[in-house]
């Protein structure tokens, strides 16, 4: 559908979809692999939270420490999160900047032409056709005050 947009916006002919190129090959291996790591890290958790509570610490060492893991998690996460955000951030600048901005100064172009466009047409067609219906009118109000008095 991008190429699609894109080709539209060169005015060329859009690629048909057989023809295509993969773009999916370096997400999906970044994706299995994004998962594998999440997969090992929650293992770890588990491992990890198993033999704590198989130790021979007293209860509340032992609740500590698990809550201590979850808030490292937790950490780990947001991070992950924020360093998203902030791509996502900067992604959406660049669109602004290299999609909308063109887009809106084109727009206020066409604005500014229509405005002159408007303006030309009011002075130069509008106000001589108004101007003739008055003389219009004040003639044919003196051609019926006239014929009044002929009576």
């Amino acid at each position: 559908m991008e190429e699609d947009i894109k080709a539209a916006a060169k005015n060329e002919e859009p690629v048909p979809l057989d023809q295509r190129k993969p773009q999916n090959g370096m997400n999906r291996a970044t994706i299995i692999i994004i998962s594998i790591a999440v997969l090992i890290v929650i293992a770890a958790l588990v491992t990890g939270i198993v033999f704590l509570s198989i130790s021979e610490n007293s209860i509340t060492s032992k609740v500590r420490d698990i809550f201590i893991i979850f808030m490292a998690l937790e950490s780990l996460v947001i991070g992950a999160a924020l360093i998203i955000l902030i791509i996502q951030i900067a992604v959406l600048t660049n669109l602004i900047q290299s999609e909308v901005k063109p887009i809106l100064d084109t727009t206020n172009e066409t604005v500014n032409t229509l405005k002159g466009t408007a303006t030309f047409l009011s002075e130069n067609l509008t106000e001589p056709v108004i101007k003739l219906n008055e003389y219009l009118a004040g003639l044919k109000q003196v051609t019926s005050f006239l014929r009044i008095f002929k009576k």
